[in-house]
Parts: structure tokens; C-alpha cells; sequence
């Protein structure tokens, strides 16, 4: 693994282990006169776990890029894009709603 492109194979092994989808995980790289600029490209359905709670997880994996950038005297930042088609739609069964609405006796 050249030093060149490590960060973007650290990136893109963090993900693809943590994602439900890792054959739709994308990692694109620019560098230019601001450094080097990774774009991370998923499945709508994986958004949630790398955002996480908060964005916790998305902060997380940023500092480990920029720790990877550094040990290569570069400066990495983390672009995540959002599916095209927006956000997934959540995963709340469809029969949840009308088992609240039947408890209301309205």
C-alpha cells in the first residue's frame, strides 16, 4: 500500500466493515492547494450507521482520517454525500402506526 492513497484505503476498510452494504461503498480522492479531500459515497440504508448517533461515528472516523493524514504529513477531511433520492426511509414496521392509533380509541 503506497503512502500516497493510505488514507483512502483506511477509509474505505472502516467503512465496508461497518456498513450492511459494503459493495455500494465508494471513496473518491482530491488533493489540492487545502489538502486532500475524501468523499465517501454509500447505500441510503448504511447513512444511519456511519452518521450515527449524534454524528458520533462520522466524527470518529474523521479523527482517525486526519490522524492517517497526519502520519503522512497531509491534511485529510472527510466528505460524506448524501444517496442520491435523499434518506432512506426508516425501518419502523408499517404495522406500528396503526397499533398506536387503534390504543388512542379515538
Amino acid at each position: 500500500m503506497s503512502k500516497v492513497i493510505a488514507d483512502q484505503d483506511f477509509l474505505e476498510f472502516i467503512i465496508k466493515a461497518l456498513v450492511d452494504h459494503p459493495e455500494d461503498v465508494k471513496v473518491d480522492r482530491k488533493v489540492d492547494e487545502m489538502g486532500v479531500l475524501l468523499s465517501l459515497k454509500l447505500n441510503s440504508e448504511d447513512m444511519g450507521q456511519i452518521i450515527g448517533r449524534g454524528g458520533a461515528t462520522a466524527r470518529s472516523i474523521r479523527g482517525l482520517v486526519r490522524i492517517v493524514g497526519l502520519k503522512n504529513h497531509a491534511r485529510v477531511n472527510l466528505k460524506i454525500e448524501e444517496p442520491e433520492g435523499g434518506r432512506a426511509p426508516s425501518k419502523m414496521p408499517a404495522g406500528d402506526v396503526g397499533t398506536g392509533l387503534d390504543d388512542l380509541k379515538l
